[in-house]
């Protein structure tokens, strides 16, 4: 049967196997690409050179009958497995009831339950609400927005190594220029950055750095003029820096004792990826608002802020929404999603993931000194590459690295401020099996390169 009749089905149903009936990419998928290069705006880039036709448990099956192991999860999106059948079976029975409203015209029960699963599911006991929004950018706008409505300030922190967003405001909280930022300012006023605690690179305690931290934030922000502090508990596309022990409590309690709003932005972190609901429960902290979005509706366009009911509710009516937030589609999505994070073992799966990518990773690393760290909690592990005499970064082998790896049918994804980081995010769903042998053909592209 050719692929032109062969019904392909996405998730679980699909053979989980590494399959290479072609090079990549195959001529399916090359036509395509052809077709993206003249139809779509050349600032879309693509990592892996395919035409996705059906993804699920930890494959994506191209139009060419390549069967690639996904490591990436289409950037933490697909936590709980592409095509997941309740997700499914949620998506298409709202889609037959209806596909909107606009939530702030007619109310419907969705948005209200995601809102009341992220007021229970987030860090602390205390009163919260949320608000609902398309992206993870969209999410650290407006919880933005929200602190500096509830202080009355102007001013916000963000760290090195940051990534927040592509619209103009988190452009300029986010640290890197290229690709992000190059070209696109002027960007948003009254944004400072402070030094990040990075333990591979900058060898201080986490209490030290926090000090560090607070040093400049009070001598050249000022703590009166200042409206929110925000910082991912793990970082994403900066490298997935975990700050050492002490630095994210210790800013916590400068903020709260100078009235100055702590954002977690998790939009990266959350929904069980780190072997925790949330990355800020790993590091005893509670935020005063969290970002989410990505992982919370399994690919669906869904994001929330999640906060202490006073600071949410400092905003006027109407000052907070959107046409399209808090869709009902994405809603049903999201609660399947919930559902599916509380109820079928991910958060542990997630751990037993975190400790066979590090066992494996730090294996490699014993035999290869090229590997000069390996980092992360859960899922949400990272393999940073450098010069074995110097210790600088290394993203030509990097990108060698990630480029061979895909050729041979794994899913990798870069990021890092240098741009020497490979990042393991696969979905919870994927065995042990298909995870090592996508280890070894990473083990394998490495000793090739």
């Amino acid at each position: 049967m050719s692929l032109d009749t062969l019904p392909l089905v996405g998730g679980p149903s699909l053979a989980q196997e590494r399959r290479l009936v072609t090079a990549i990419p195959g001529p399916r998928s090359q036509e395509l690409l052809d077709r993206k290069a003249v139809a779509v705006a050349s600032g879309v880039g693509h990592t892996v050179p395919i035409q996705a036709v059906a993804a699920g448990g930890g494959v994506v099956v191209d139009a060419d009958g390549n069967s690639l192991i996904d490591l990436g999860s289409g950037i933490a999106v697909t936590s709980v497995g592409n095509a997941h059948p309740a997700v499914v079976k949620a998506v298409q029975e709202q889609v037959a009831a209806f596909t909107h409203t606009c939530f702030m015209i007619s109310p419907y029960d969705s948005y209200v339950a995601v809102a009341e699963a992220l007021n229970r599911l987030t860090p602390g006991d205390h009163e919260k609400k949320s608000a609902l929004f398309n992206s993870g950018a969209e999410a650290v706008e407006n919880a933005v927005k929200i602190a500096r409505k509830f202080t009355g300030r102007q001013a916000v922190v963000a760290f090195d190594h940051a990534y927040h967003g592509r619209t103009n405001l988190t452009m300029a909280l986010t640290a890197k220029n290229m690709p992000y930022k190059s070209g696109f300012g002027p960007f948003a006023a009254e944004v400072y950055r402070a030094p990040l605690s990075y333990p591979f690179r900058d060898g201080l305690s986490g209490p030290d750095a926090a000090a560090k931290a607070i040093s400049l934030i009070e001598k050249q922000v000022g703590a009166d003029n200042l409206a929110a502090v925000i910082i991912e508990p793990i970082q994403g596309e900066g490298g997935f820096i975990v700050p050492a022990d002490g630095f994210l409590n210790a800013i916590v309690d400068w903020c709260r004792a100078n009235g100055v709003v702590f954002i977690a932005d998790e939009v990266q972190s959350g929904f069980a990826r780190t072997g925790a609901m949330f990355a800020s429960e790993l590091f005893g902290i509670v935020p005063d608002l969290v970002t989410t979005a990505k992982g919370i509706a399994a690919g669906l366009p869904l994001a929330a802020v999640t906060g202490r009911a006073d600071i949410m509710d400092a905003t006027h009516t109407g000052g907070l929404g959107g046409t399209y937030g808090g869709n009902p589609i994405a809603c049903a999505a999201a609660l399947a999603s919930i559902d599916a994070f509380e109820n079928e073992g991910l958060v542990e799966r997630a751990q037993q993931i975190g400790e066979l990518l590090k066992g494996r990773l730090r294996e490699l690393q014993k035999a290869d000194p090229r590997i000069g760290d390996v980092r992360g909690h859960g899922a949400m592990i990272a393999a940073e590459f450098v010069d074995p005499t110097t210790g600088a970064p290394d993203a030509t082998l990097t990108a060698s690295v990630a480029k061979t790896a895909i050729a041979e049918g794994v899913i990798v994804l870069t990021c890092g401020t240098y741009g020497n980081v490979i990042r393991f995010l696969p979905p919870l769903t994927i065995g042990d099996e298909l995870l090592n042998e996508g280890l070894d053909v990473v083990a394998a592209a490495l000793a090739r390169n």
